[in-house]
């Protein structure tokens, strides 16, 4: 499964992007996304992860992982972990709406403000997405499939 998120737009603490699905060579909308900032040097929690593709798997530890638990019971298979991005650990793939709640993630939602003239970007129906994203791409992962997302950056920095 390949996913692509576009960047396109990026003001002092968000930024704003839409998820698709190509592996079928085809941009299937997914959902809005939401990161931290673009920053030429990293800054702990307040940084989005570099351009560039990197591979998923799921992570069955840590606290994320037992909320998820709980609150999504079976459907939850591991959190979503993008791997091997240079200089970030622990990036994941979760639900929230501003940029307080991403410390580097990618947040998913079904609406999206505009961070234009404001420095939070937001997403919302974050759940909802999230409901709707997750399972295909914890399938995959469970079949052994591998499951890789490219950040690709539009946004004017």
């Amino acid at each position: 499964m390949k996913l692509e998120v576009l960047r396109f737009s990026s003001q002092e603490d968000s930024t704003n992007g839409i998820l698709f699905d190509i592996t079928d060579g085809k941009r299937e909308f997914l959902c809005y996304t939401l990161e931290d900032e673009h920053r030429d040097v990293k800054k702990y929690g307040e940084t989005r992860v570099p351009a560039g593709t990197y591979n998923i798997t799921l992570r069955t530890v840590g606290g994320f992982h037992g909320r998820y638990l709980k609150k999504y019971g079976e459907m939850h298979k591991g959190m979503l972990w993008v791997r091997e991005v240079p200089n970030f650990e622990y990036i994941l793939i979760h639900t929230g709406n501003t940029d307080e709640h991403t410390a580097g993630c990618l947040l998913l939602g079904d609406t999206q403000q505009t961070n234009f003239g404001r420095s939070d970007g937001f997403v919302g129906r974050s759940v909802i997405a999230y409901k709707r994203v997750y399972p295909a791409i914890a399938k995959a992962l469970t079949n052994n499939e591998q499951v890789t997302i490219t950040y690709t950056d539009f946004d004017v920095i």
